[in-house]
């Protein structure tokens, strides 16, 4: 199939991380005055905040609230620190509730000092002990694969394969998987783990950017749509092949973006989406 062209803001969504230097409130107001449909908010914008009023003010703006970033960070050596994971998990779990975010996202975490299999395993204990708190609340506990750089400590979960290795294995309506073009699209089997995630019913997010080369931080070094080589459309339709309906979000850390007059990057924002998306 070839790729369609995206003609409106209908499903998109902006991660409050991409405009950081934005408060949530000029977040909110900016997206709704530009027809953006979703945002995902990340939990460092709602510190110090009322979850539930700030909640309010995002629907009361047209805003459909698609998940809440992030939780996970399981694996540890310690037994005590992967007891405070699960409580601090289970709070992120109680904030998604307030906001009345679907999701709560999971960065899942990796231990330096130990092998990738434990790392997982404590993931897999991890998510465990929190499904039923987040049935009871009904949040998804959103597994997002990331990429192999993040290994070491970041992520223990780092192909689409694994993440749905873990989505099947728990079998839960209250387990999902959110797929990231940044970290997934050099994986040769993307297509065909896409498929299988659809087919299972698992692929509950789509978050998009660009690869930039060369990248100069692991981390916060991502491109706007367009600025790189990742073949976002091509993957697009392929997520959209497997049955996805939900939004595009796009999640954009980046050092010098976040530098540049946030208006003028909000534009370009819009602008890549809907001629590079």
């Amino acid at each position: 199939m070839s790729a369609s062209a995206i003609s409106d803001l209908s499903r998109l969504c902006i991660h409050t991380i991409t405009l950081k230097p934005w408060t949530i409130e000029q977040t909110a107001r900016k997206f709704s005055e530009a027809g953006v449909a979703g945002i995902t908010v990340w939990r460092d914008a709602i510190t110090e905040r009322d979850i539930r009023e700030t909640g309010k003010l995002l629907r009361s703006l047209n805003l459909k609230v698609v998940s809440l970033c992030r939780g996970g960070f399981f694996p540890s050596l310690e037994k005590k620190d992967r007891e405070a994971a699960i409580k601090e998990n289970i709070k992120a779990i109680d904030e998604a509730s307030e906001l009345e975010a679907p999701m709560l996202v999971l960065v899942c975490g990796a231990a330096p000092g130990q092998s990738l299999i434990e790392s997982r395993e404590q993931i897999k204990q991890g998510i465990e002990a929190c499904i039923p708190h987040a049935e009871k609340k009904g949040v998804q506990l959103t597994i997002e694969p990331l990429h192999p750089m993040y290994a070491g400590d970041r992520s223990a979960i780092n192909t689409l394969e694994q993440a749905n290795d873990f989505a099947e294995y728990f079998n839960s309506v209250s387990v999902g998987i959110a797929a990231d073009v940044y970290h997934l699209w050099w994986d040769p089997d993307l297509h065909n783990q896409l498929i299988r995630c659809g087919t299972h019913g698992n692929l509950s997010a789509f978050h998009i950017c660009d690869w930039k080369t060369p990248t100069l931080d692991m981390l916060n070094d991502r491109g706007l749509m367009g600025e790189g080589c990742i073949h976002i459309k091509e993957i697009r339709v392929w997520v959209e092949d497997a049955g996805f309906k939900g939004y595009n979000e796009v999640e954009i850390f980046s050092t010098i973006h976040w530098q540049e007059d946030q208006n003028i990057f909000f534009d370009r924002i819009i602008k890549a989406y809907l001629q590079c998306s």
